[in-house]
């Protein structure tokens, strides 16, 4: 790590501060590199979601799948089903469940931003290197997929 990124580096800084101030420049990146698509980043990792899945799932299963809870995962959705890429569908074993359906046109916008989501993906490994974005990677996905981290009630150790 260069002396200038050390000099930058305050210890003992919050760690939910960090990884927001990390996620925002990293969402800046994305964001410029998917605009000649029209998306967002919040908005492909919606799309990219759906598309890895072999059955549509429901507001909560999405919802549980991005880290997010069903409002915010709802507010979000509402550009991408008003412009035809998502449609919501009422379950069909249990009618009070929606399913978060990538439409046709959906996957085609997916496939589109996907060019422009591997160009920022190149970007970030040509300026970290490949086993440094793959240990971020690994470090970041361990702490999302943590459970623990929901709901603390005990004393911090």
């Amino acid at each position: 790590m260069s002396t200038s990124r050390k000099a930058n580096m305050q210890k003992g800084e919050c760690f939910a501060t960090s990884v927001r101030k990390a996620s925002r420049r990293l969402t800046q990146l994305y964001d410029d590199a998917l605009a000649p698509s029209g998306l967002r980043s919040t908005q492909f990792s919606i799309l990219a979601e759906l598309a890895k899945r072999s059955a549509p799932p429901t507001l909560t299963e999405l919802a549980e799948a991005m880290v997010s809870d069903r409002s915010s995962l709802g507010h979000a959705l509402r550009p991408l089903v008003r412009d035809g890429y998502v449609a919501l569908r009422r379950g069909e074993t249990d009618r009070r469940t929606q399913q978060i359906v990538l439409t046709d046109r959906g996957h085609n916008k997916f496939q589109e931003g996907l060019t422009h989501w591997r160009t920022a993906q190149a970007s970030f490994v040509s300026l970290y290197g490949s086993e440094w974005s793959e240990t971020l990677r690994a470090a970041v996905l361990t702490i999302a997929r943590d459970h623990r981290l929901g709901k603390l009630t005990g004393d911090a150790a």
